[in-house]
């Protein structure tokens, strides 16, 4: 479940907002017509996304969006398309103008879930050593895209660098790696959570990856529910 705070001095704006949340689903929403109050429900719950206006009566939301806490993913939404450039500034995830229409509003949800992916995972900097024909290799967690068998060895896909052949067991692979980051979903495959751009009961669709990975008839309940969570 995705914790959300949205701000916006338009009633209106915030309804949208509510009904795409509620459309898309896993979506726990708080709304706010005060900036005053919604920057004080932020201070006290810690959601993991805020949607933002920018042009509000008694506040600037770029202002606003400076004082977040680093760890709160942001998504802006104006109908002043000039701000856009100010809105990454600020590290913003996503810029939605108004008017928002949902397949945009999905869009920017799924790069808000890979940037909460990144930010959760744990120990963003650990890795693990595999031994790569007569040398040890040290991987991070967080360049792993997914990882292959192939009989007693693995194939370990990185984000933008060459893949890497290990002697070492599926199971053993599977040891190494931390639960909450990463879902075994096939015999064959290992799949990183925050690499996922969609899925369904059958296949995965990993950023930067073509083909898309198969997901065993075993494995489709325990990854829906390490997904969803």
């Amino acid at each position: 479940m995705i914790k959300c705070v949205a701000i916006d001095d338009e009633p209106i704006a915030l309804s949208i907002i509510e009904e795409y949340c509620k459309r898309y689903g896993d979506i726990e929403l708080s709304t706010f017509t005060s900036p005053v109050d919604g920057m004080r429900c932020i201070e006290e719950t810690k959601p993991d996304l805020v949607f933002m206006d920018i042009e509000m009566s008694t506040h600037n939301g770029l202002e606003l969006a400076r004082t977040l806490p680093a760890d709160i993913c942001l998504i802006f939404t104006t109908a002043f398309s000039q701000y856009a450039l100010d809105g990454f500034n600020v590290d913003a995830v996503d810029f939605l103008h108004k008017p928002i229409f949902y397949p945009r509003f999905e869009r920017a949800m799924e790069k808000a879930r890979k940037w909460i992916g990144h930010r959760d995972m744990p120990e963003a900097n650990a890795s693990l050593t595999l031994k790569v024909e007569y040398k040890n290799v040290v991987i991070k967690f967080s360049d792993i895209l997914y990882i292959e068998a192939m009989d007693n060895y693995v194939k370990l896909y990185r984000r933008n660098m060459p893949m890497i052949l290990s002697h070492i067991t599926m199971k053993e692979m599977e040891n190494k790696l931390p639960a909450e980051g990463f879902a075994r979903v096939h015999r064959s495959f290992i799949v990183a959570l925050n690499a996922i751009e969609k899925f369904s009961n059958r296949r995965i669709h990993l950023e930067s990856v073509q083909q898309p990975i198969p997901v065993g008839r075993k494995y489709t309940e325990s990854f829906n529910s390490l997904y969803n969570k």
